[in-house]
């Protein structure tokens, strides 16, 4: 069965706005009090539904050979829209830790820092993600996931921080290390069009 050519590519932009609805609805809901608590759900199966669609595009442009480079460009980037809005809501609800602040600033230079670069070289050739960043992406999503989800209400807010941190501490150390795997590629010239987001 043939599918539109542009079908992934549409589904990589749509993922934009949602970043921007899931944001705000993140911080009109914070994470007590009703109606709050039930923006809280709305905004995190939001997220998940949004971050599903990374696999969703990135599935059909590989089936029917339909791969662009405007979505090797774009896929990563409406990724690190999405993800950074969870962090930074978060951060905003104070929901990250005393150093939650530090935490999204580290991610944040990373993620953007290779973004910029990747508009920087597009016209030589298009960076696609490799399979640490991939990996990495995978990573946020579960952890931010989780974090949005206000399930301490029904497992204990003890519990729930705890594997709240190790999910987050996870994130930090993968998404440096992609970092340095992307730098050290990118100085050494080699592996083209593979080190990733």
């Amino acid at each position: 069965m043939a599918i539109p050519r542009q079908l992934p590519n549409a589904i990589t932009v749509v993922r934009i706005p949602l970043a921007v609805v899931f944001f705000v609805l993140l911080l009109l809901g914070g994470t007590y009090g009703v109606p709050g608590l039930a923006l809280r759900w709305t905004a995190a199966v939001l997220f998940i539904i949004a971050i599903s669609t990374d696999w969703v595009d990135g599935y059909l442009a590989r089936r029917y050979d339909i791969v662009s480079d405007f979505g090797k460009l774009w896929d990563p980037i409406a990724d690190k829209l999405l993800t950074g809005a969870g962090f930074i809501g978060l951060a905003i609800l104070g929901e990250l830790g005393a150093f939650g602040w530090l935490f999204v600033v580290i991610i944040l230079v990373r993620e953007w820092g290779i973004t910029i670069h990747r508009f920087m070289v597009a016209k030589q050739h298009i960076v696609a993600a490799a399979w640490m960043g991939k990996l990495k992406t995978m990573v946020q999503a579960v952890a931010l996931s989780w974090a949005l989800l206000p399930l301490h209400v029904l497992i204990g807010l003890d519990l729930w921080a705890l594997i709240t941190a190790v999910l987050m501490i996870a994130v930090l150390l993968l998404t440096v290390a992609s970092g340095v795997d992307y730098i050290v590629a990118q100085v050494r010239g080699g592996r083209r069009g593979q080190p990733g987001s």
